[in-house]
């Protein structure tokens, strides 16, 4: 996209906030970038230049634009539609995993030597693994600085930064402000009152529209009891992170999501945002999606009356395969018992002091000794789970954001009691592939026969060939032709 300029002219002429966080605008003559969407008076084209990264605009030289905050645009849809090597180290590294474990943890995870991997994100992102994911801790310290009273030395190692001293070269550099002027701007101090202590405030921001019905109805009518719940128009749920744990409410506005998160330990914000972000799939395109799912006859109708349905996902991709094998062949009640016991007997507690969360979902290192016969489960299904967590356990199959959807789909396919429902139920929800495809479940197949598509799963899956690459979203569609608690709010 940033390479074809004329269409990047015309966004940024019609402020078109589509665009937001598929590329950025260099001003040369100011050394600012922003977001297309920006609300100033556009500059003249021969003074512009167009990046597909702030880390891109920060690597030439330009600062954040203080009036649109290109920082805090949606990410860009790409990462969530491919599967390559660059779009997944993007997903690792909008996870926080270079923070963590370096470049070379990185390129480990990818299956790729460090060099590989620099080449690549540079050749088409133009910066590499470091600085992407500096422009990323630079994001969540501007957070931080802006909606918290933490002092600067806890929030520059909250934000992944390795001292104070790159913390505040790094924040003027990219804000052309100090951290204090930042929280002055905010209107915040020091002393500020944050509500409950460990509890932070933010919004998420989405590309319109969104549809929140099916979104967050799916999350709350499959909720698990004690690790999920809806309480007070919030969908809440326990999060494991990677230096603890944390409890997050998420409640649909008509301009953003109102996150808050409640974290152990702060250096885990990064992280906890990706994976809410992830959870409601907040980067997609609706804007595409529609567009081809619109040239359908049969679907255009239920495209028109519902624009911007999200796939809803999951924090933890080994959470919801256990979860997805736990609901074969049986009704979402059902599933949500067995998954219910097994967190009872097997989950990590904590503490929820505003709600009825109980337990982190079990790990499956902390499922793999489990013994099947206190599994109130059939015998086939029991093998099934225990070779499944035997194998996350173990490394043998690995999910997350770092997966090959095509690799991961023939190793899940050869684990015994794994089908084709199973696999591409986890990889959309799970893996994010956004062209799975269900033609086998049963709700698709009613919806299919009842709008007059093909009702088998061979003929469907034909017919579906024209709402590639987008036959996840499809699929929420076709569910929400039902009257089932999945596809509305709950009171």
């Amino acid at each position: 996209m940033h390479t074809d300029s004329e269409r990047c002219v015309r966004a940024v002429r019609s402020r078109d906030a589509r665009f937001d966080g598929v590329f950025f605008t260099a001003v040369r003559t100011t050394r600012i970038y922003c977001r297309p969407s920006c609300p100033a008076v556009p500059p003249k084209a021969e003074n512009m230049e167009f990046h597909p990264s702030a880390a891109s605009c920060q690597r030439a030289g330009f600062r954040a634009c203080k009036r649109c905050r290109p920082d805090t645009s949606p990410g860009s849809p790409q990462w969530d539609v491919r599967a390559d090597a660059v779009a997944r180290a993007m997903r690792l590294i909008r996870d926080g995993v270079v923070d963590r474990e370096g470049v070379p943890g990185l390129a480990a995870r990818l299956g790729y030597s460090a060099r590989q991997i620099e080449r690549q994100l540079l050749a088409e992102l133009g910066a590499g693994p470091l600085a992407l994911a500096r422009a990323q801790r630079a994001q969540t310290a501007r957070l931080l600085i802006e909606t918290t009273a933490l002092p600067m030395a806890e929030i520059a190692f909250a934000a992944g930064f390795s001292s104070v001293r790159t913390f505040n070269d790094t924040v003027r550099e990219v804000f052309a402000l100090t951290p204090g002027e930042l929280r002055a701007r905010a209107g915040r101090s020091r002393t500020a009152p944050t509500g409950t202590p460990g509890t932070l405030t933010l919004r998420l921001p989405f590309r319109a529209p969104l549809d929140p019905s099916n979104l967050f109805g799916h999350l709350a009518a499959t909720a698990v009891p004690g690790v999920e719940e809806w309480r007070d128009g919030a969908y809440r749920r326990t999060l494991a992170l990677p230096y603890g744990h944390g409890i997050v409410a998420l409640a649909p506005r008509a301009d953003h999501v109102l996150c808050r998160l409640s974290l152990t330990d702060p250096r885990d914000l990064t992280h906890a945002i990706s994976r809410c972000r992830w959870l409601l799939d907040l980067d997609a395109d609706p804007v595409a999606v529609a567009g081809q799912l619109r040239t359908d006859p049969v679907l255009a109708p239920l495209v028109d009356a519902a624009p911007g349905r999200r796939v809803p996902r999951t924090v933890d991709a080994a959470e919801f395969a256990v979860r997805a094998v736990l609901g074969q062949q049986v009704s979402t009640a059902a599933a949500r018992t067995h998954a219910a016991r097994l967190v009872t007997a097997h989950g990590t507690p904590v503490d929820d002091p505003e709600g009825g969360l109980t337990h982190l979902f079990p790990t499956p290192e902390a499922l793999a000794g489990l013994d099947p016969e206190t599994l109130a489960l059939p015998r086939s299904r029991r093998a099934t789970l225990l070779t499944l967590v035997t194998s996350l356990a173990d490394g043998g199959l690995t999910l997350g954001p770092e997966s090959d959807w095509a690799e991961a789909r023939a190793r899940l396919l050869g684990l015994q009691g794994f089908g084709p429902w199973t696999t591409e139920v986890i990889a959309m929800r799970a893996l994010g592939d956004p062209d799975a495809f269900l033609p086998g479940d049963l709700g698709v197949r009613r919806a299919a026969q009842g709008l007059g598509l093909p009702a088998t799963p061979a003929a469907l899956t034909d017919r579906a060939a024209r709402w590639r690459p987008w036959r996840a979203y499809a699929v929420q569609y076709l569910w929400a032709t039902e009257a089932h608690p999945i596809n509305r709010l709950p009171a």
